[in-house]
């Protein structure tokens, strides 16, 4: 049990059987009337954030999201298939559940599978991915423009603005978080 004084930014506790993670939090203590706890939260499931006050003396159940790192295998349908590095038990997920940075993701790459008590709610891609360009117009010559960029089609058909002198062939490395090109990568 954790009570809402005690709540801190990435906590995670249960209410009215919602798993919800502190995003902000801040203690507030009036001229009049009692103590109370101002936060930020986010239904870890749903991804919708609310803001809300507690009695500091409230007090919740913690919830534990597990973490797993698995290889992304295939695709069947609608079900991406991942596999448990240690158990090397296969895991379908839904395609709701993946999110918009997975387009960035290819085969064997390893992933964080989230869950909670056995549900899979949610897979974070690694941070950053050295993908090869499918897809681009060719630069001109003299187009020197500081910060002018082209799209550009990577291996898994996800779309990129790149710089005017990146090919068709190179690796690139990509924050799938934002979607931005990061640099060129010398293979």
């Amino acid at each position: 049990m954790i009570s809402a004084g005690d709540f801190r930014n990435g906590v995670t506790f249960e209410e009215d059987g919602n798993v919800m993670q502190v995003i902000e939090f801040q203690h507030v203590k009036p001229g009049k009337g009692s103590a109370f706890v101002r936060t930020k939260v986010k239904n870890v499931i749903t991804g919708g954030v609310v803001e809300k006050s507690y009695n500091p003396s409230a007090k919740f159940p913690t919830a534990f999201v597990e973490r797993k790192d698995m290889d992304f295998n295939y695709v069947d349908g609608d079900l991406y298939y991942f596999m448990d590095n240690e158990t090397y038990e296969q895991v379908p997920v839904n395609k709701a559940e993946l999110g918009d940075a997975f387009k960035f993701v290819k085969e064997n790459m390893t992933c964080k599978v989230l869950s909670y008590k056995g549900k899979v709610f949610g897979v974070e891609p690694p941070n950053f991915v050295e993908l090869e360009i499918v897809q681009t117009d060719p630069g001109f010559k003299g187009d020197t423009a500081t910060n002018v960029t082209k799209p550009a089609i990577l291996e898994t058909g996800a779309e990129v603005r790149v710089p005017l002198f990146i090919d068709i062939g190179e690796v690139i490395r990509v924050d799938t978080r934002t979607g931005d090109y990061m640099e060129r990568v010398n293979k």
